[in-house]
């Protein structure tokens, strides 16, 4: 299965910039659909990003997060070659993992 997860990052000097697109509904619990019955809440919980075993960036989200959410953020710390992790877990327990090598 293909990762629901596109991530590019690309490091200019000490500072690495990190975009990300996650494939997600989202859903809030509060939408009905065609038929008038509430669809149930479905999002993410926590959204990691790891690089040398540190994690440079966290978030933990609730609802309130639109569809295919999009991340963007700088960080220091890391260079070129290096290998980012980045994961989420949701509240129905999916998840997806995925890394990408910083350019």
């Amino acid at each position: 299965m293909a990762s629901s997860i596109r991530v590019r990052a690309t490091s200019n000097g000490d500072i690495t910039e990190v975009q990300a697109l996650i494939q997600h509904p989202m859903d809030t619990g509060l939408v009905k659909d065609s038929k008038g019955e509430l669809i149930p809440a479905h999002f993410i919980q926590q959204l990691k990003f790891e690089c040398n075993g540190r994690d440079v960036f966290v978030a933990d989200w609730g609802t309130a997060v639109s569809k295919d959410p999009y991340v963007k953020f700088s960080f220091k710390g890391a260079k070129k070659g290096d290998e980012i992790k980045i994961s989420w877990t949701d509240n129905k327990g999916g998840s997806d993992t995925t890394t990408a090598k910083i350019a």
